[in-house]
């Protein structure tokens, strides 16, 4: 078994369609979008990763072979004469043009993203053939960094009323996610998916991903910081002890490292070790030291953490009237965040004049694992067919579900005059009014894009 059998990653029901099309079908022509959901436009991204890493390697015979003996057992027809074409004539790569938006563009939903097409009459079956793979490939990733990119802009509101700039923005929603991802390649996509809007994350995987597929040498980073393990390894009673052991190895000037301070006593930690036992090398470091609660009610926790370090390492109020905590000395909530308690966490914030200048987020499942296809409806849809060298409409429009009615004929996306976007039939515009522009075409990725442009469009 090869480890990516293309004619494998598929819905069962997919392997028996191509016997289900009407005589002198010669090309089906099916789109993305999204339908619905909690959030009104989404960051388009992900299909250059899914390309590379699937499209642009031939099948071969024993993926063929492979594949006809498993769907014959499973229960299904398999169209052997079809990828035996695609081999022979196609040298095992897909007759497909794959149109999409220019990745990290911000589309409103119920607008067209993506055109798929089969460039060989043959391969009229392959269009839907690819969507379980397809769709599954951008919609975790938009999903994503759309709710990444929300979340950003609920920091940069609060960020405009409380401190006096935005500078610390790339670095205030940082990934924890990737432990709770449902596997590998979840976690890399995703975390990929976040550092759109962010620089700050310890998903490895993400780095990785946002370098082999869109070049990024380096899209984000970390800093040294503590787990619950390491700290009570030193026992209750030496706790002191390994807070003072992470300042030897870790703090120093212009050095940040960040302490998990709830094993055994919040209070306790920020009161009598920090303020107390460590308070002169904490504030004399020269570097900063970011404190981890890690338990407990996340708004409650985190305005009483501050209020505590402010009492005891004092605070500057800000031009805006908001209350900063010193420099070397900041707070990571990382316990209970998600894209519906930050604003509550950051709101308690401002109502105690406490500036967002003194926190950052780690987001774990919430940011990475919490989110499914509905949450903006994905779905990819027929909306056209040739039939001896003539197209038709193709659509849906069930009664019972007309939030399900589809697009009909091939179609393009077009910013219109006040500066939206618009989804209209293909035919009434010239393509260089188009935004879905091929990407991928029988084999080959025709335009390829960097991390830094994506990172570009999809900005606040």
């Amino acid at each position: 078994m090869t480890a990516h059998n293309l004619i494998l990653n598929v819905d069962s029901y997919k392997a028996s369609h191509y016997l289900q099309y009407p005589p002198g079908a010669e090309a089906v022509s099916s789109y993305i979008e999204c339908r619905g959901g909690e959030f009104a436009e989404a960051v388009f991204f992900g299909l250059q990763a899914f390309i590379r890493e699937y499209l642009l390697t031939p099948i071969h015979m024993g993926d063929i072979d492979e594949a006809e003996e498993m769907l014959h057992a499973h229960g299904l027809p398999f169209h052997r004469a079809g990828w035996e074409h695609i081999l022979q004539a196609h040298d095992g790569l897909l007759p497909l043009e794959i149109s999409a938006v220019p990745e990290g563009t911000v589309v409103p939903l119920h607008n067209v993203m993506l055109q798929v097409v089969n460039t060989c009459p043959s391969c009229f079956w392959l269009t839907s053939y690819i969507e379980t793979a397809l769709v599954r490939a951008i919609w975790y990733p938009m999903t994503v960094a759309t709710q990444s990119r929300e979340i950003k802009k609920v920091i940069a509101r609060y960020l405009d009323e409380t401190a006096d700039s935005r500078d610390s923005l790339p670095f205030k929603l940082h990934d924890f996610g990737a432990r709770g991802a449902s596997s590998l390649e979840s976690a890399m996509l995703g975390g990929m998916a976040h550092l759109v809007n962010f620089q700050g994350t310890d998903t490895v995987s993400g780095l990785v991903a946002a370098r082999r597929y869109y070049g990024a040498d380096m899209a984000g980073y970390s800093i040294p910081a503590a787990e619950h393990s390491t700290m009570t390894a030193w026992g209750r009673e030496r706790e002191a002890e390994a807070y003072a052991n992470m300042l030897d190895q870790f703090a120093g000037p212009d050095k940040l490292v960040a302490v998990v301070s709830d094993s055994y006593d919040l209070w306790y930690a920020i009161e009598q070790i920090w303020g107390g036992t460590l308070k002169e090398r904490v504030t004399n470091s020269g570097g900063t030291l970011v404190v981890r609660p890690d338990s407990g009610d996340p708004v409650a926790i985190v305005t009483e953490s501050l209020e505590r370090l402010m009492r005891i390492f004092g605070a500057t109020t800000n031009s805006k009237g908001y209350r900063v905590l010193p420099d070397f000395i900041r707070v990571i909530q990382g316990d209970g965040v998600t894209r519906h308690s930050i604003p509550q966490i950051l709101q308690a914030m401002k109502e105690q004049k406490q500036s967002v200048d003194n926190i950052t987020f780690g987001m774990g499942g919430a940011l990475l694992q919490k989110l499914d296809r509905d949450l903006m409806s994905f779905a990819m849809k027929a909306s056209a067919i040739r039939i001896d060298g003539h197209w038709h409409d193709v659509y849906k429009d069930p009664v019972t579900g007309p939030e399900k009615k589809s697009k009909r004929g091939r179609l393009a996306l077009i910013r219109q005059p006040s500066g939206g976007y618009a989804t209209v039939p293909l035919e009434q515009v010239n393509p260089q009014q188009n935004l879905l522009q091929p990407v991928y075409r029988d084999g080959r990725l025709l335009a390829e894009i960097h991390f830094d442009e994506v990172r570009r469009r999809a900005d606040i």
